[in-house]
């Protein structure tokens, strides 16, 4: 009798511990906040692009250049520029900020252009190039010297020497074409270019013309002499002394056979 009174006991207790957990579980909503859930964390901001204008720009040594930092932020919480060049002016509009460059004279510089928004901050580069045309391009007129022309080429007041590339043609095709890029000098430089080239009969009368080409990361600069003419094939000492015994030879056979048709005409005509 006892045990079946503890177990009625028992199953009229159970059914409140689910109550319990509800409601402990409607305490725990509560907590949340009179005004119901509280708001989720704010979405991050929609991205925003930053762009530099120009991207590239190749200037002669000691130009100021103007570049442009603009971007899609609508408010901006600040730009900035970072360049090793001379700064100068500063101008600003609803979006962009245009930032002055002075004396530009490294052959090479990256400027990076950043731009906060929203506490994030992106940023775009742009790179300066310094160049400086050759002031001239000068062939020598070729010098013959046994079986071999001499050619010499000059290339004055360049920049940057690493980036150019000297070429000699002759008729319209290469026949030499070498690359300074070992050279890593920053000032202006006047370059001699010396080859020999072999002595053709075919040679003679030919155009040879010397270039100077500078290659600056997608921008070409070139430079050409005047043409000059590759001079007769000279003979050499022995050649002369050859010829020369060639041509007595031939003379004297042409004397001894004049001189047997002569007599051999005189014969006849006294005969007759």
């Amino acid at each position: 009798m006892g045990s079946l009174l503890l177990l009625l006991l028992l199953l009229l207790l159970s059914p409140s511990y689910p109550r319990g957990g509800s409601a402990r579980r409607r305490w725990g909503a509560r907590t949340q906040g009179p005004g119901g859930p509280s708001p989720a964390p704010p979405e991050t901001s929609a991205p925003f692009w930053v762009r530099i204008s120009p991207e590239f720009k190749a200037v002669p040594p000691g130009t100021s250049v103007w570049l442009n930092c603009s971007s899609s932020c609508p408010q901006p919480e600040g730009s900035s520029l970072r360049t090793e060049l001379r700064r100068g002016d500063t101008l600003s509009g609803p979006g962009w900020v245009s930032y002055q460059l002075l004396d530009v004279r490294a052959w090479s510089s990256d400027v990076h252009c950043f731009v906060t928004c929203a506490g994030e901050t992106r940023g775009a580069t742009a790179r300066i190039t310094a160049y400086k045309q050759p002031r001239s391009v000068i062939l020598e007129p070729p010098v013959l010297m046994g079986s071999e022309y001499t050619l010499r080429c000059h290339v004055t007041h360049v920049f940057p020497v690493g980036f150019l590339v000297v070429t000699l043609r002759r008729g319209g095709r290469v026949i030499y074409s070498e690359s300074l890029e070992r050279f890593t000098g920053r000032d202006l430089a006047n370059v001699t270019l010396t080859y020999a080239l072999r002595a053709r009969p075919s040679d003679f009368g030919q155009p040879v013309t010397c270039h100077a080409r500078l290659n600056l990361d997608g921008l070409v600069v070139l430079s050409s002499s005047a043409p000059v003419t590759l001079p007769v094939l000279a003979w050499s000492p022995a050649s002369k002394a050859l010829a020369s015994t060639s041509i007595a030879a031939l003379v004297g056979i042409l004397l001894v056979v004049g001189a047997l048709c002569l007599r051999k005409y005189l014969l006849m005509k006294s005969r007759a």
